[in-house]
């Protein structure tokens, strides 16, 4: 070796410049703008429900073609045999529930929603997703749409313009409306989720600075969690980030849980934001079988509803989009059939409840025991290969963040699933959740993927 190779300067590579980035992120566009298109905010149905039919539902519907455009061109066999399977399953529970039903075009609607969301954008970001970096990029968004609608929400909960909670317009909504008050709380949910992932897999291989971000946004994103008022969604988020914490090691879990706890005390304690009410509705949780709220009786009773719905049909169910019409059928005298909405810009109005609150017990009642044992196997493969792809990405570089980020967010949704189910707006992004999960889980690149 020479003098002069010993002295040369060492040459820094340099980061690519704006059209090179936006060049590589082109296949991803369009599942960013759905991600982004979930911000306009959507008219409630005609009859006072949540809509479904939203600009992010039109980009959805981009987004798959655009898919497909890619996978014609590129001519190769797109999925393995497991995903195959995995994503099957759903198409096969719902086509069987659509034929057995006694109106076939009025399932129509209901079979195209349930493949939207568990079968074709899962499958399009199964396939468009092809490393760390597309990754990052989709869940970047979401956290950005969910700074931003806890952004409103707080803003809503400080001026008294969010939706009507105890005779005041103090519930934090965001742009989703009183007819869809699970949305915010669902996006906030799968942002903290997000950060709480990157932050806790920060490591020698990560962007530098990625943890004190990540770190940053969860703070953030829990005040908006908090106002949300939504007990399914503070039940479904403390089990996600319990097993985060849990699969990322003692020592740092112990750390973090310090460290929210001491926020949590300094934001509701301290500074007094909505202290009593946030107390009142985590006692309520505690209560719910004692002294149950009107709330808490009405999802009872659907719940039981849709249990007899089974029972009357065991093996196919009442059909889809079948709920509605055998409701009162087998509802008790207890239910109210309707609950009040308010405030968020719109004056008061009933809105029909027309579904269980539960996705296995509206699966149960829907589409009987095929389709309960389709989905709950079709999810749970899901879950197992996410977590078996962990245990083999223990190092920064093998894309640890992607599965514990992964993990907390299929792990909320099927806890949520005990509380809610897939209905209005916000519904859409549950099928991009489930397209990083699908990518992570069930891809040739995901598991051990390199950035």
């Amino acid at each position: 070796m020479t003098a002069g190779a010993v002295c040369a300067p060492r040459v820094r590579s340099r980061p690519p410049d704006l059209p090179d980035a936006l060049r590589r992120a082109a296949p991803l566009l369009p599942a960013v703008a759905v991600v982004a298109l979930l911000a306009v905010p959507a008219p409630p149905a005609g009859d006072g429900s949540a809509g479904s039919g939203s600009v992010a539902d039109a980009a959805s519907a981009v987004l798959v073609l655009h898919c497909l455009v890619r996978v014609l061109r590129s001519r190769a066999r797109p999925l393995t045999r497991t995903a195959a399977l995995v994503l099957g399953l759903p198409v096969l529970a719902v086509t069987v529930a659509s034929l057995t039903a006694g109106d076939l075009a009025a399932t129509l609607p209901g079979l195209a929603r349930y493949l939207q969301i568990f079968v074709l954008v899962p499958g399009a970001l199964l396939l468009l997703i092809r490393d760390r970096r597309d990754f990052r990029l989709v869940a970047a968004a979401v956290v950005v749409l969910a700074l931003g609608q806890g952004a409103v929400g707080v803003a809503q909960f400080l001026t008294g313009t969010g939706a009507s909670y105890q005779g005041e317009d103090i519930r934090a909504v965001g742009t989703f409306g009183p007819t869809d008050v699970m949305g915010m709380a669902t996006v906030v949910a799968y942002g903290l989720i997000i950060s709480v992932g990157y932050a806790l897999a920060g490591g020698a291989g990560a962007p530098r600075g990625q943890r004190a971000l990540a770190l940053g946004c969860a703070a953030l994103l829990c005040v908006p969690l908090l106002l949300s008022f939504s007990r399914g969604a503070w039940i479904a988020t403390a089990v996600a980030i319990a097993l985060q914490l849990a699969l990322s090691g003692v020592r740092r879990a112990v750390v973090l849980t310090l460290t929210a706890t001491a926020l949590g005390v300094v934001l509701v304690g301290g500074l007094g934001i909505g202290s009593q009410m946030i107390t009142e509705r985590f006692d309520s949780i505690a209560r719910v079988a004692d002294a149950p709220d009107q709330s808490v009786t009405d999802r009872y009773t659907m719940w039981a509803a849709a249990t007899d719905m089974w029972r009357e049909r065991p093996v196919t169910g009442v059909g889809l989009k079948g709920f509605p019409a055998y409701r009162d059928h087998h509802a008790s005298l207890a239910l109210s059939a309707a609950s009040d909405t308010a405030g968020a810009g719109m004056g008061f109005q009933r809105q029909p409840l027309l579904s269980p609150h539960n996705m296995y017990l509206l699966v149960l009642s829907e589409q009987g025991l095929l389709g309960i044992v389709a989905f709950a196997g079709s999810w749970a493969g899901l879950l197992v290969c996410a977590v078996r792809g962990l245990s083999g990405a223990r190092r920064p570089a093998t894309g640890a963040e992607c599965g514990l980020v992964v993990t907390g967010l299929l792990v909320w949704q099927l806890v949520d699933f005990g509380y809610a189910d897939i209905g209005g707006p916000s519904t859409v992004l549950t099928a991009v959740m489930l397209g990083l999960a699908a990518w992570w889980a069930l891809s040739r690149r995901g598991g051990a993927a390199t950035a």
